[in-house]
């Protein structure tokens, strides 16, 4: 537990009560996530760079891969947290750190993203995990019926780093390759290291903290709908046009918002498979969720014609990520609590916004908010009386 006095004197990092009422994001976590935004902020603008550029498959290709590094290391730093959060002055320090590495990270993102050059976010992405190699092994030293679980995340973890540093120096096709290959790794350390003794976890704090990374990457859209404003005042060209995609641009982000929080997510996980299904599929939902608000800059790009993109290939980049969010966020949490009608509702919303693409122009923002608005109606008066069985079993995965 953490200390609540005044002082942060050294504790031992045992399994915290997966139990406890009422456990949401301490004012570390959301410390932490502070420089979460920078870092979703930069890859989600050099990717509205490299779309308007049209450079959009390569954008896309490079932005995924940067905004992986990105999530990892949240989600891991989120699931150990929920586990071992000590909140003394060492586990502070440490995820300091982690956050200066974060910072590392979102500063090599343009090099990474238009000139493939991984090196400072691959030395930002260690500084975050080697950082977490210390927590675990400290976990380990200080909880004996945890150990070997922890052990088992501590070197996963190294080995796999080593591969990231090996893969700075290897020519351009075995370096890419390698990235998918490491990326695969990264993923099935938990799998390994949980099947020796699952860790502890709460289920509330678990949604509560997938819902603040949520509200960071649908925040870039809120920014970038604000953006159309600032240029139509003060340009004063396209001022209509602009002031529309504004406001498609609050609609659709406020839409996914409503479809995101509709279902109470702390229900979603109540095993091993569960729980890694959870999170690891909300890679999908961030990582669209930070390409839409790419998109509203490229559709404001359009209406000036600062753009090399057709008028149905800018609209994609804006109404495919929409509709991905919609789709992820229906198979995850909103399909098996809706009746058929509702489903097919929703899908239709969801199959409206992303083909609203083929319109161009303001008919993509304006009937992809529409399409929205569909999906948002069938999940609030389509329902049907479902619950999922509440969590009781308090063992999880990763770290």
């Amino acid at each position: 537990m953490p200390i609540t006095g005044t002082g942060r004197a050294l504790q031992r990092m045992v399994s915290r009560d997966p139990y406890e009422s009422g456990r949401v994001a301490s004012p570390l976590e959301l410390f932490f996530d502070l420089v979460f935004v920078v870092a979703v902020s930069l890859s989600s603008q050099q990717l509205h760079h490299l779309d308007a550029d049209g450079e959009v498959w390569a954008g896309l290709l490079s932005y995924l891969m940067v905004f992986f590094a990105i999530w990892w290391a949240w989600m891991n730093f989120t699931w150990f947290a929920t586990s071992f959060d000590t909140d003394d002055w060492l586990y502070r320090v440490m995820t300091i750190v982690q956050m200066a590495g974060v910072l590392i990270l979102a500063a090599g993102a343009e090099a990474a993203m238009t000139r493939s050059d991984f090196t400072l976010v691959t030395i930002g992405y260690l500084v975050m995990r080697l950082a977490m190699v210390t927590q675990w092994f400290r976990a380990g030293l200080s909880d004996a019926g945890l150990r070997g679980t922890a052990f088992r995340y501590a070197g996963g973890i190294v080995v796999v780093q080593l591969g990231w540093v090996v893969r700075l120096v290897l020519p351009d096709l075995a370096g890419f390759v390698g990235f998918f290959v490491l990326a695969v790794a990264e993923i099935a350390v938990p799998v390994w290291a949980e099947s020796h003794k699952t860790t502890a976890w709460n289920a509330h704090h678990i949604g509560d903290r997938y819902g603040a990374f949520t509200l960071i990457v649908l925040g870039e859209s809120v920014l970038a709908s604000t953006n159309a404003v600032v240029e139509a005042v003060a340009g004063g060209d396209h001022l209509r046009d602009l002031l529309v995609i504004s406001a498609a641009g609050l609609v659709i982000a406020a839409g996914l918002w409503w479809v995101y929080f509709a279902r109470e997510h702390h229900e979603q996980i109540s095993d091993l498979r569960s729980s890694l299904r959870f999170g690891y599929f909300h890679y999908v939902i961030f990582a669209a969720a930070g390409a839409f608000s790419a998109g509203i800059e490229v559709t404001i790009d359009t209406v000036g014609d600062h753009t090399r993109l057709t008028s149905i290939s800018a609209g994609a980049t804006l109404s495919v990520p929409v509709a991905i969010f919609l789709l992820g966020v229906w198979w995850l949490t909103l399909r098996r609590g809706l009746t058929a009608a509702g489903n097919a509702c929703f899908l239709v919303g969801a199959l409206v916004a992303g083909c609203a693409a083929v319109l161009g122009g303001l008919s993509t923002a304006i009937v992809t908010a529409a399409g929205v608005v569909v999906a948002v109606v069938a999940t609030e008066t389509m329902g049907q009386s479902h619950s999922v069985p509440p969590s009781e079993n308090a063992m999880t995965t990763r770290g």
